[in-house]
C-alpha cells in the first residue's frame, strides 16, 4: 500500500511538470513582439513623429554633425499617427526657440520631448506660426532679402501643404521651394 502512494505522489507529480512544460511552449512565435530600441537619455530632447523624408533636414537644422553629446538618428519606424516616422535623440541639448520655428517647417506635426533624469519633463506639439521671420530664404534673387542685409519675412498662406508669402517681394513658395537660412 505504501508503494501505491508513492507511485500515485510521483505520477501527479510528473502530470504538474507536463502541465507547466505545455504553458512554456505554448506562445507562439507570431506573439513576440520585436521592436528597436534605443538607449535613453539622461538629459536633452526628443524629437518624435517627425515625416521620414524631413528626419534628416531636423538633423542639419539642429546642426547635430557638430554635437559632441549623443545623438540618435532613427527613421522609417512605424507610427500609428503618421504611418512612417522618424525620431532623433540628443543627449545635452535644449532646443531654441528658432530652431523649433524651423522645425515646424519642415516636420509639422513634430512633437518635441525635454528629458531631465530619463523623465519627459514638457512635451511641445511643434506648430506652424502665422508669421516666418527670419528662418526661410526666399527664393526670388532680385527681392532686397537677397541683396541687402534685411530680416526676412514670410506670412503663412496655407499650413497643409505648406505655401508662404514674402513679405517684400511677394514671391509665393511651396515646401519644394523653401530654404532654411
Amino acid at each position: 500500500m505504501a508503494r501505491k502512494k508513492y507511485s500515485k505522489r510521483k505520477e501527479r507529480a510528473r502530470k504538474k511538470e507536463k502541465i507547466k512544460a505545455k504553458k512554456a511552449i505554448a506562445i507562439p512565435n507570431e506573439e513576440i513582439k520585436r521592436e528597436l530600441k534605443i538607449s535613453a537619455i539622461d538629459e536633452g530632447t526628443v524629437i518624435d513623429h517627425i515625416p521620414t523624408d524631413a528626419t534628416f533636414k531636423v538633423a542639419e537644422i539642429l546642426d547635430l554633425e557638430n554635437h559632441q553629446g549623443i545623438v540618435s538618428i532613427a527613421t522609417n519606424l512605424q507610427s500609428k499617427r503618421i504611418g512612417k516616422k522618424g525620431i532623433i535623440k540628443v543627449g545635452g541639448k535644449s532646443l531654441t526657440q528658432a530652431e523649433v520655428s524651423k522645425i515646424a517647417i519642415v516636420a509639422p506635426d513634430a512633437t518635441v520631448n525635454i528629458i531631465k533624469n530619463y523623465d519627459v519633463k514638457e512635451k511641445i506639439k511643434v506648430k506652424t506660426p502665422d508669421v516666418i521671420d527670419n528662418v526661410v530664404k526666399c527664393s526670388n534673387p532680385v527681392c532686397i532679402t537677397n541683396n541687402e542685409q534685411v530680416a526676412t519675412k514670410f506670412y503663412v498662406l496655407r499650413k497643409d501643404p505648406l505655401k508662404i508669402k514674402c513679405h517684400y517681394c511677394e514671391r509665393s513658395m511651396g515646401k519644394d521651394d523653401i530654404e532654411i537660412i
